[in-house]
C-alpha cells in the first residue's frame, strides 16, 4: 500500500490481517458498501465526497430486471443512452484509501465494468488513465470528471487497440502522465451475436480477436517493463469462457483465452512480484447488450436465467477489480474470479 500518511499505512495493515475473509465477504455483497465504517483519515486519502453509507446496498434492491425495452446503440455504444441507465458506482462507491498512491490504467474505461473500475479506483486514492474509442467521448467526458471529483488525477488515451502502435503509445502516456504505472486492467473487448459460424466473416472475426486477444497481448507487453514488485495485472475474461452461448462463437473463444493468458503469465510475473488475475462476470448491463452483442430477444431478457433473474450492474463488480489491485491479495496470482449472480463459472 502506498500510502504518504503512516496513519493510513498502519490503519491499512489492520485491514489486511483476515483479508481472504473479507474478500469473500466483499465479492458477496457485490458491491463497495464493505468500507461502511471507514476511518476519517483514510476517507481523505481516497479524495472527494462519498456516498452515504449503504447507498450501494439500497441501490442493489432497486436493480432493474428483465424484460428491458427494446434499444439498440450502433457500435460501439453509450451507457449514457441505455435505458435503463447502468449503475458504475456514481453515487454508491464509498472508497477508503485500499489503493492510495497507486497508478491505474484501464482500458474500455469509458463505461461498463472499466467504468465501475476506474471510479473505484479513484474513490480509494488511485490516479486513474482510461483508454477508450474516440467514439465514446461523452462517456468517457463523464468517467474523467468523477475521477477529479475523487481529488485524483485523471488521464484520457482515445484511441483504437486493434492498432499496435497505439496500444504503446496508451501505455507510454499513461506512465508519462500518471509518473509511473502499478495497476493495469485489460478490459476493453468486442461482443457480437451470430446465429452461425457461417455468419462470421473473416473481417469480423479479426476486429474480434485483434481488440480481445492481440490488444491484450501488445498492451500487457508495453506495460510490464514499466511496473515494478507490488504491481498488479487484472484481465477481464468472462463466463463465457466456461461455458459458451452459440452464439458467441468468436467472443467466447477470445475470453477463454484470456483465462489461459491469467494463469501462464501469473507464473512468469511471480518471481518480479507482479500478481496477474482475471474477472470472469456474467450477464452485466453495459453497453456490449446494445451494439450487436445480444439479439433483440436475448437482451429484453437479459439476466433472467441466472438465480437472481436480473443482470448484474458494473457497480457490483467494483469490490472485486478493487480488491486484486489492492495488497490484501497479495498471495492471489493466476486465479480467475467469477461474479455472476449465482450462475456461470468458476
Amino acid at each position: 500500500m502506498h500510502s504518504e500518511d503512516k496513519k493510513v499505512e498502519n490503519q491499512t495493515t489492520q485491514d489486511m490481517a483476515p483479508s481472504r475473509r473479507r474478500f469473500v465477504g466483499t465479492v458477496a455483497a457485490g458491491v463497495a458498501a464493505s468500507a461502511a465504517a471507514v476511518p476519517a483519515l483514510a476517507q481523505q486519502a481516497a479524495g472527494g465526497n462519498q456516498p452515504a453509507a449503504g447507498a450501494a446496498r439500497e441501490a442493489a434492491k432497486r436493480y432493474p430486471r428483465p424484460p428491458f425495452p427494446n434499444q439498440d446503440q450502433p457500435w460501439p455504444a453509450l451507457a449514457s443512452k441505455m435505458t435503463p441507465r447502468p449503475d458504475h458506482g456514481e453515487t454508491t462507491y464509498r472508497g477508503s484509501g485500499r489503493l492510495a498512491g497507486r497508478k491505474a490504467l484501464i482500458t474500455g474505461g469509458d463505461s461498463g465494468i472499466g467504468r465501475a473500475a476506474a471510479i473505484a479506483y479513484a474513490r480509494e486514492g488511485a490516479d486513474v488513465a482510461i483508454g477508450y474509442l474516440p467514439a465514446e467521448e461523452p462517456d468517457a467526458r463523464e468517467v474523467m470528471q468523477l475521477i477529479r471529483d475523487a481529488g485524483r488525477k485523471a488521464v484520457a488515451v482515445p484511441g483504437d487497440i486493434r492498432d499496435e502502435a497505439f496500444c504503446k503509445k496508451m501505455v507510454e502516456t499513461a506512465v508519462r502522465e500518471l509518473g509511473g504505472l502499478d495497476i493495469l486492467v485489460n478490459n476493453a473487448a468486442r461482443q457480437q451475436n451470430h446465429d452461425s459460424i457461417l455468419d462470421i466473416t473473416s473481417e469480423q472475426f479479426d476486429w474480434t480477436i485483434k481488440t480481445n486477444v492481440y490488444a491484450v497481448f501488445w498492451i500487457t507487453k508495453a506495460a510490464i517493463p514499466h511496473m515494478k514488485p507490488g504491481s498488479v495485472i487484472i484481465n477481464t475474461s468472462s463466463q463465457t469462457a466456461y461455458d459458451p452461448p452459440e452464439k458467441l462463437l468468436d467472443y467466447a473463444s477470445t475470453k477463454a483465452f484470456e483465462v489461459a493468458f491469467t494463469k501462464s503469465l501469473a507464473k512468469q510475473m511471480a518471481s518480479k512480484g507482479i500478481r496477474v488475475n482475471a474477472v470472469a462476470p456474467g450477464p452485466v448491463w453495459t453497453p456490449l447488450q446494445l451494439a450487436g452483442g445480444n439479439s433483440p430477444e436475448g437482451r429484453a431478457k437479459f439476466g433472467e436465467d441466472t438465480p437472481m433473474k436480473r443482470p448484474g450492474q458494473p457497480a457490483e463488480l467494483a469490490a472485486t477489480y478493487v480488491t486484486l489491485a489492492s495488497d490484501e491479495s497479495s498471495y492471489t496470482t493466476g486465479h480467475v474470479y467469477g461474479v455472476a449472480g449465482g450462475g456461470g463459472q468458476p
